[in-house]
């Protein structure tokens, strides 16, 4: 039958007890010797019997040198750890720094909008009245200057518009001139020219009498004759002799 799993506990036989702190030591020593050289990794070792017999193993390097590392690392984990927990200390201290930061910046907020009044003494609200007053100096301040900004920016716009304006009236009265010019030269050019002038005085009335029906009877042509006007000065030399 093959051995059964042993249960760890204290073994409570001395004799017992000594023999299997001496098997397992030698194990140990065994198994450590085999892991540095098969990893190739540094290992110290220290074993102490429960009479205060010392039993230690360390690969080529001395015990001493891999103590030093060892203590070196241990005081490097150490602060690491010491510095983790000022760090989260720092950051709990100032969480709470900025929490009471916030609540006395929205307290504030409502004694400016008139709330929460009640918890002010009068120093503090002397004091909440000299801020206001501040503020409204500042805010005064800022909208006169914004207002003469407006007012200096509307000056600015007013005079372009007037030089716009002027221009388009300098434009519209040589536009004027050069019409007056051109009508000017129209006139004295006709005056020149009176033949060309088709006046309605010069042109030729029609004859009245073509528009008459012909007389049948001399006494109806001489009451015709007696009857009507003159003939028009204007009618051409034969047409008068012809008549008369």
């Amino acid at each position: 039958m093959g051995r059964g799993r042993v249960q760890l506990k204290r073994i409570e036989n001395k004799v017992n007890r000594q023999v299997t702190f001496s098997k397992r030591r030698s194990g140990l020593l065994k198994k450590a010797h085999e892991i540095s050289v098969l990893c190739d990794a540094e290992i110290g070792l220290i074993v102490f019997s429960n009479k205060g017999k010392l039993s230690e193993y360390s690969t080529e390097s001395c015990m001493e040198r891999i103590l030093e590392r060892y203590e070196g690392y241990s005081y490097a984990e150490r602060q690491r750890d010491a510095n983790d927990t000022e760090n989260n200390i720092s950051w709990t201290l100032d969480h709470a720094k900025l929490k009471a930061r916030v609540e006395i910046l929205l307290r504030n907020q409502r004694n400016f909008m008139g709330e929460d009044l009640d918890s002010l003494s009068f120093k503090g609200l002397q004091s909440l009245e000299q801020q206001l007053d501040s503020a409204l100096k500042h805010i005064r301040s800022r909208k006169n200057q914004v207002m003469h900004e407006s007012i200096s920016e509307l000056q600015k716009k007013d005079k372009k518009l007037q030089a716009q304006k002027n221009l388009f009236e300098k434009k519209v009265k040589e536009k004027g001139k050069e019409k007056e010019k051109e009508i000017s030269q129209q006139a004295h050019w006709e005056k020149q020219n009176p033949l060309l002038d088709s006046s309605p005085a010069l042109v030729p009335q029609p004859l009245q009498f073509l528009n008459t029906s012909y007389p049948t009877t001399c006494t109806e042509v001489e009451e015709v004759s007696s009857s009507q006007e003159p003939p028009n000065m204007l009618l051409p030399t034969w047409m008068l002799s012809h008549h008369n």
